[in-house]
């Protein structure tokens, strides 16, 4: 059973940056990962996603300002957040899968097994 927790939300001004958490315990380390968000009265979005073969896949609306990794030796996906807007205000949430999926649907949420809680992040202008 794998488990996540997500940690490093929090309020920041536009222009600020946040780094994001998300600690899995028993995950075997092979598979697909990534970061959504969703905000009040929306849908939730893919916003970064990442396979074990490190190949990676960005929303439009966070390239250039998002980045993914991960620290095996931690178990720990993470997410780099710059330049943030007022809309990238949402309950940001990571989701494993034991699968592997190429970069094509690593922003797909039907794919992922296990979801973190969430943490929130609220970016003002």
């Amino acid at each position: 059973e794998v488990q996540l927790v997500e940690s490093g939300g929090g309020s920041v001004q536009a222009g600020g940056s946040l780094r994001l958490s998300c600690e899995a315990s028993g995950y075997p380390g092979t598979g697909s990962m990534g970061w959504f968000r969703q905000a009040p009265g929306k849908e939730r979005e893919g916003v970064a996603g990442m396979n074990s073969g490190g190949f990676t896949a960005f929303a439009d609306s966070v390239k250039g300002r998002f980045t993914i990794s991960k620290d095996n030796s931690k178990n720990t996906l993470y997410l780099e957040m710059n330049s943030l807007k007022p809309e990238d205000t949402a309950m940001y949430y990571c989701g494993f899968t034991t699968t592997f999926f190429l970069k094509s649907r690593l922003l797909d949420a039907r794919i992922f097994d296990y979801w973190g809680q969430g943490t929130q992040v609220t970016v003002s202008s």
